[in-house]
Formats: C-alpha cells, sequence, structure tokens
C-alpha cells in the first residue's frame, strides 16, 4: 500500500497523461539523452554491439566507453514493442518508480518486520521530491534534469543491498545478486559505490565476534547457512567481472575522456554555510534529526539494517568533504548521503511503530484479561508468524496476547501511518494556494520541472522556429552535402526546450548533419577544442570546460578553427557574428531562416538563421610536412591538453603536427622545444574517392609514405588497413601514412576492450559453476546413500 501510495503521488507530479502522449521528451540534458537510444538501437544493435562509435557530436566520440548503456538498452529494446518517444519518457521515469518497490524490497529482504519495509518505500517520497540539490542525481529534480541512469542505478544498488544481506544470511541467490550488482555498475558507476561498498561492510560484519554480531533484527536472530564470508566475495568478485566488458575500458582508456575542470565543493575548509548547504541543508533538519536517532537506536539494538545505511551515510558524508579535487566532483556524493539519510528515518519510523501497536496490544489485553490467561512472548507470535529461538538481548518487546487472525495493527495501519506521514511532508504544496505555507518548497517544482519536459520540443515556446531551423540544415545537407555544423550557442534557446536542442541535427537530418556540441562532454577529448572555438563563435558562449584559454569573440580565428576541424556549416544569429561572418572569405551563406519573433525570457526578441557553407574544410586532407612526435607527453589532459591548446591557439604553428606517437623518421620534440619543430617536407599527394561511414572512412591516394590528415576525433580503436598507423596529432586528430593506394579506417577494439570481454567471460562461467555446484553436490550425496542402500546393486542417479 505504501508502495502503491508512492508511486501513485509521483506519477501524478511528473503528468501520467504527458508520459503516454507521443511527444519528443524536451529540458535540461535530457532533451540530448533522447537521441542516443536510438542509435543504440539503429547502429549498434544491428551490427551486435553495445559500445561503438558516434559521428553525431565533437567529431565523433566513443560512444557507451564512458557513459552507462542500461537505461538507454531498455528503450531501445523496448521501441520495438512500443513508439520510442513514450518508451523514452517511461524509461526516465523507471528509476523514480521503482525506488520505493527496492526499498521496500530491500526492508524484506533484511527480514525487517511489518511496518519496517513499508515505511521504507513511504521514506522514498520525500527523498524523491527533496529540492535541496537539483542536479546532482537520485531525486525527481535531478531525474527530469538528465540524471534518470543514476535514478535506474540507485534503485538497483538499494535492491542489491537488500539482496546480499539475504544471501550472507541463507546462502542462497547468488546469481540473482552478482547479475543486479553488474546492472548497478553498468547503469551508473556512483551508485554502485553505495552498492559495493555495502557488500563490503556487511561482509565485515560476518567477521565481527559472536558477541558483537549485528542482526537483521534483534528480535528475529538470523541463522548463518554456509560460508557467508566466502559466499560474499565470490558473490561481489563475479558481479564485478560480469561488468567487466564495460567497466575495464571505462578505467584503462580513461585517459582519453575529457575532464570539465569542475572545482570541489569544500565544506571543511570553507564557510560553515556551505555545510549547512550541502550535507546539512535547513529544509531537511527533520529527517537529519530522525537519522541520527534512528543510528543510536540501531546501535543499541544492534540493527545490521541500522548500523549498515549509517556507515555507509557517513561514509558517503565524509566523501563530500574529503574527496580530493579531480578524483571526483565531490557533491555527486550527496544523493548517496541523502537516500542512506531517509533509509535510516524509514526504518526509525517502523521501529516506533511497531513498538506502539505491540504496547497497544498489551494494554489492550491487560483491559481485556483474556480468560485463557495465555500470552505470546514474542512478536513473531503475535504477528501471526511462527516464533524463532528467543534472543535473550532482545530490547523493545512487550508481552502481547495470542491472535488467530494474521495481521496485527502494526502491519495494517503502520504503513498507512508511514504513508500518511510521507505525504504529509511533500503533498501540501501542490494541493494548497499560493502563500498558505510560510515558505515555498520546491517541491511543488517538479510538476512544472515534469509539464515542460514531457509536453515536449512540440510545445516549447519557440518549436516553429525550431521545426524551420531543422528542416533549413536538412535542405541544406541535401542540397550541398552531408557534413559537421557548428551553431553559435545562447542560452536563450532554452526557447526551444533546452539550450542543448540542436545537439539533436544528426536525429532530425537522418544522420546528414552532426552537431559539434554533444551532451556527453567527458566521451571525446575534442570537447576542449569545441568549446574554444564556441568562445569565437559566440557573442554569449557558455565555456563550459573549466580552465581554458578562452579569448572571446573572434570570427575568423573561429572559421580557422573550423576548417581545422573539418566542420561543413556554420549557423549564426547574432547580429555581431553575422556580420564578421559575411565579410570572411572562407564562408559562404547558403540558407537563412527567419526573422522569427519569441516573446520567451525577458522581453521580445527577433532572430534570423544565416547558415554559412565552411570553404577548404575537407574530412581528409594530405599534409606538407611530416608530424613531430612529442616526447614525454602522455595522453592524459594534464600532459597532452596544454601542448595541443598552445599549438591549436597559434595558426603559425599549424604547419608541423605535433604527434603522440609515429614512425621512427619523423622528428622528435619535447613540450619545450614543440615551439619551434623542425619542418621535414613531404610530397605532395592527392586524395580522392572519400567515403565516410558511421563508424568508418575509405579514400584512395595517388602516392604512398605521404601522410595524411583525418579530421576525426582520436581514440586508440581505430584500425588501418592500407597504412601505417592511425596516429594521434593535434588538436585530437588522426594521422596515417599510407602503404598502398586504398586506405580504410574501421572502428573495432583494442586491448582494454578485449581485457574486459575476458573478465565478463570469467565471471559468466564462475557463476554458472558456483550456481550448478550445490546442485551436483546434492545429487551426488543422493547417489551415494542410495548406493549404500542394500538391494539397489549399486545403482545412482546418472550425474550428467
Amino acid at each position: 500500500m505504501a508502495v502503491l501510495g508512492v508511486i501513485a503521488v509521483t506519477l501524478w507530479q511528473v503528468h501520467l497523461n504527458l508520459l503516454l502522449t507521443n511527444t519528443t521528451t524536451t529540458g535540461g540534458d535530457t532533451g540530448a539523452h533522447f537521441m542516443m537510444p536510438a542509435f543504440l538501437r539503429s547502429n549498434l544493435l544491428s551490427h551486435g554491439r553495445l559500445t561503438g562509435w558516434d559521428p553525431s557530436w565533437y567529431a565523433g566520440y566513443p560512444i557507451y566507453t564512458f557513459y552507462f548503456v542500461v537505461a538507454d538498452l531498455i528503450t531501445a529494446l523496448g521501441s520495438f514493442l512500443a513508439p520510442y518517444d513514450i518508451v523514452f519518457k517511461l524509461t526516465t521515469m523507471l528509476g523514480s518508480v521503482t525506488l520505493p518497490v527496492a526499498a521496500w524490497a530491500c526492508g524484506r529482504l533484511f527480514r525487517l518486520r511489518s511496518p519496517g519495509p513499508a515505511a521504507l518505500a513511504a521514506a522514498m517520497l520525500p527523498f524523491l521530491f527533496d529540492y535541496t540539490w537539483t542536479i546532482y542525481g537520485g531525486n525527481l529534480f535531478s531525474t527530469l534534469a538528465g540524471e534518470y541512469a543514476f535514478s535506474l542505478s540507485l534503485s538497483l544498488a538499494v535492491l542489491f543491498i537488500g539482496l546480499f544481506a539475504r544471501g550472507l544470511r541463507t546462502g542462497r541467490g547468488r546469481v540473482v545478486s552478482a547479475v543486479v550488482l553488474a546492472l548497478c555498475i553498468l547503469a551508473h558507476v556512483l551508485p554502485a559505490l553505495l552498492a559495493v561498498g555495502g557488500a563490503v561492510v556487511l561482509t565485515a560484519f560476518e567477521l565481527l565476534p559472536p558477541r558483537l554480531g549485528l542482526g537483521d533484527d534483534p528480535d528475529r536472530p538470523s541463522s548463518t547457512a554456509g560460508h557467508p564470508v566466502r559466499w560474499g566475495v565470490s558473490t561481489l568478485a563475479i558481479g564485478v567481472a560480469l561488468s567487466g566488458w564495460w567497466l575495464v575500458p571505462f578505467g584503462l582508456l580513461h585517459p582519453y575522456s575529457t575532464q570539465l575542470g569542475d572545482v570541489n565543493v569544500k565544506p571543511v575548509l570553507t564557510c560553515s554555510t556551505v555545510v549547512t548547504s550541502c550535507l546539512l541543508p535547513p529544509a531537511d533538519i527533520w529527517v537529519l534529526v530522525l537519522a541520527g536517532v534512528a543510528l543510536v537506536v540501531a546501535l543499541v539494538r544492534r540493527s545490521r539494517f541500522g548500523v549498515l545505511f549509517g556507515i555507509l551515510g557517513i561514509a558517503s558524508g565524509l566523501g563530500v568533504m574529503f574527496d580530493p579535487q579531480g578524483a571526483l566532483y565531490n557533491v555527486r556524493l550527496l544523493p548517496l548521503w541523502f537516500i542512506c539519510v531517509y533509509l535510516l528515518a524509514g526504518w526509525l519510523f517502523g521501529v516506533i511503530a511497531l513498538w506502539v501497536a505491540n504496547a497497544w496490544r498489551a494494554a489492550r489485553a491487560r483491559r481485556l484479561a483474556a480468560p485463557s490467561g495465555s500470552f505470546s512472548s514474542t512478536p513473531e507470535e503475535a504477528e501471526g508468524e511462527p516464533a524463532e529461538a528467543p534472543d535473550p538481548g532482545a530490547r523493545w518487546v512487550v508481552p502481547v496476547p495470542a491472535r488467530s487472525h494474521r495481521f496485527g495493527p502494526a502491519a495494517i495501519f503502520g504503513p498507512l501511518a508511514a504513508l500518511l506521514a510521507a505525504c504529509m511532508v511533500v503533498v501540501p504544496p501542490f494541493i494548497l494556494p499560493a502563500g498558505a505555507l510560510p515558505s515555498a518548497p520546491g517541491a511543488n517544482q517538479v510538476s512544472y520541472w515534469a509539464w515542460w519536459n514531457y509536453r515536449g520540443y512540440e510545445g516549447a515556446p519557440g518549436y516553429k522556429e525550431y521545426q524551420a531551423v531543422l528542416g533549413t540544415m536538412e535542405g541544406v545537407g541535401q542540397r550541398y552535402g552531408c557534413g559537421r555544423a557548428m551553431w553559435e550557442y545562447n542560452a536563450d534557446e532554452l526557447r526551444f526546450g533546452t539550450p542543448e536542442a540542436l545537439m539533436l541535427l544528426p536525429y532530425f537530418t537522418n544522420g546528414c548533419i552532426d552537431s559539434m556540441e554533444g551532451l556527453l562532454f567527458e566521451s571525446s577529448t575534442t570537447t576542449p577544442y569545441h568549446f574554444l572555438n564556441q568562445s569565437e563563435l559566440s557573442q554569449t558562449p557558455s565555456d563550459a570546460v573549466v580552465g581554458l584559454p578562452y579569448g572571446g569573440l573572434d570570427v575568423p580565428l573561429g572559421v580557422q578553427h573550423l576548417q581545422l576541424l573539418g566542420v561543413r556549416y556554420f549557423m549564426a544569429f547574432s547580429p555581431a557574428v553575422v556580420e564578421a561572418a559575411l565579410a570572411d572569405p572562407s564562408l559562404k551563406l547558403v540558407a537563412t531562416t527567419g526573422p522569427w519573433r519569441s516573446t520567451y525570457g525577458i522581453g521580445a526578441a527577433t532572430t534570423t538563421w544565416d547558415i554559412f557553407e565552411v570553404r577548404s574544410s575537407p574530412i581528409v586532407t594530405p599534409l606538407t610536412a611530416e608530424p613531430a612526435v612529442l616526447r614525454g607527453v602522455g595522453a592524459g589532459q594534464a600532459s597532452w591538453l596544454p601542448v595541443s591548446t598552445a599549438w591549436y591557439d597559434d595558426p603559425s604553428r599549424w604547419r608541423v603536427e605535433l604527434a603522440a606517437d609515429g614512425p621512427t623518421q619523423w622528428p622528435r620534440v619535447t613540450a619545450t622545444t614543440a615551439q619551434h619543430p623542425p619542418v621535414h617536407r613531404v610530397p605532395v599527394a592527392h586524395v580522392s574517392h572519400v567515403s565516410v561511414g558511421a563508424d568508418s572512412l575509405r579514400f584512395r591516394v595517388d602516392r604512398v609514405g605521404t601522410p595524411i590528415l583525418i579530421k576525426i576525433s582520436y581514440f586508440p580503436d581505430w584500425k588501418v588497413h592500407g597504412a601505417a598507423g592511425p596516429f594521434r596529432v593535434t588538436p585530437n586528430s588522426m594521422v596515417v601514412v599510407p602503404t598502398g593506394h586504398l586506405v580504410t579506417l574501421t572502428y573495432g577494439t583494442s586491448g582494454p576492450q578485449e581485457v574486459g570481454l575476458a573478465c565478463s567471460g570469467v565471471g559468466a562461467l564462475a557463476l554458472v559453476a558456483l550456481a550448478g555446484w550445490p546442485r551436483l553436490r546434492a545429487r551426488r550425496r543422493r547417489a551415494r546413500r542410495r548406493a549404500a542402500v542394500p538391494g539397489t546393486g549399486g545403482a545412482t542417479e546418472p550425474l550428467g
């Protein structure tokens, strides 16, 4: 009942009717995420892959190598059964809707007595609507902002902790526990930290001496089966191994990702107001107090559930406070802190509700003075469940009369009371008139956020303009050819539904027009150079990557950078940018749409989009000089990016590419001598018959030995036939040296992928072996017993 209530309130506020409407989801990062499952379905699943190369953003990037595939896989598979637009919306809400179910299941798996599991589910309602953070993950604000993969992983993490606790106690469920852990990791690594941490702490509990042992509930002693530590370690190892096909490349190839340079919030080292705004926000004092009381009660009762989530919560809070700069953006751990806080508060409510119910029943029994005079001595008998061995250290137990029916007051009214308490915290802002409350909680904004997202691009204020821009670009691609587009950024593009709306150019042009800007900043090492270009070609750029040498508006230099990256089209609208673009001989005006009048935001604005073709910007071009190989410069941003950006910002240095590796005859330089590398001229080659695919490239050359520059983002998984290489060169492109006249590049796999697949294979084999071993051992035991029975002739059951 509590689970259904939480789900009902959630669906009410996110507009179930809009979830089932066939519109294109927009809003925040979600509006850009929308195209990823479609690419997964059409380009990856059709080739039997879950990761691959996506040319849509940043001159190409390895999709699902540095991001998480499970949520998008659900959308891609579900779209075979229902309209894609609707399935995507439902997937974004999947984690939020299943979280109360996972919390309830976790309580049941920990053997918490009613209303404990229901109280845990009810506690998820204020967690989902908590408005003290809006983007870091877990709550509805973050989900609607684009963190729906985090929400799904968090739900799986809570479920896994319950399954793992049950497995340590009974020795059952290794297969499902390991699979759920793998799915949790593949859905998002941050909630997976909670799952793995919970498994480690639970396993450590098994090493405590008996006098300090913790139970699922002090009044219901646990009976451990088999070897719990062995079970725990093997299950955890198998679960991690199953995710190895993604986890290993994610770790080993991480130097080829982009770090955004986010500066950690350091509550301990800064003012106390930051502490209150992060870990102890005033709006959440009520639940923080309850969680603190819950931890004390859990220690007194030696509750495994309460102590576990107390430890996990404290560890998450310490992570926020002491996480070193550069390791992880520390506030991303805030949702883990708060999920533990809310689970502890829910657990405390369940304990108090059960105690009150037992006390009420005992008082009622004394008043009625039952004729038989028999009383049950345990709450299990009171709840209609068979009693286990009494625990001499049990606390909070009140003798209650035996009952003939199944459910007691705690089981019936406890869940209702928990749901009512949660609704009293969350629902009033939804139904009371404005100004009726002394403060206006941000929770009542969830409804607006969901309405904005799920009515879709079709309902955005600037939809007609957006539709016209997309249609114009589709026509440009058909007339002048497909290619990459750089669009001028302005936060006012929120009128389209999200400032990231034009990232969907590849989706709406069927892959003809790619967008230089994309959602997954971290997934490409070309990202910094795009934002340098954006600063040069936009009047109000976002400057999203911290620490880059942004130089401000400079259209001529920005156009040169577009040529360097192989960008074919430039889309501008600001008068100053358009004027400079019209004066640039490297740009040719090919289309215009507008003027479009918008009243969204402050005042009215009129926008005309001018589309320019960038001349002399081929994807494949021969070099005139050999690249210079950098010594002592690694692949990571800390090493490569400073040298590369210095080269990128100085056109006088572009005649000699700087390379990460190359043939022995190429000159060698260091970071300090790279400003004046030797110029080794090469014979001029001619490139023809260029054919660009989603994850392949083919071209012909009229001579071998001349280095050929390929303006596609470098990644180690690219392989070449008919040439040496590919070698990474500045800023983040590739160079090959043809050994034949036909050169073909294809995106495949590298060592980290192969190691990861091997890990997953070993994990799968170990899972099958450990799952089948108990059955095989039992069958052999039965066979030995049958062989020992006189008159059977030693017959045994077949073992296979």
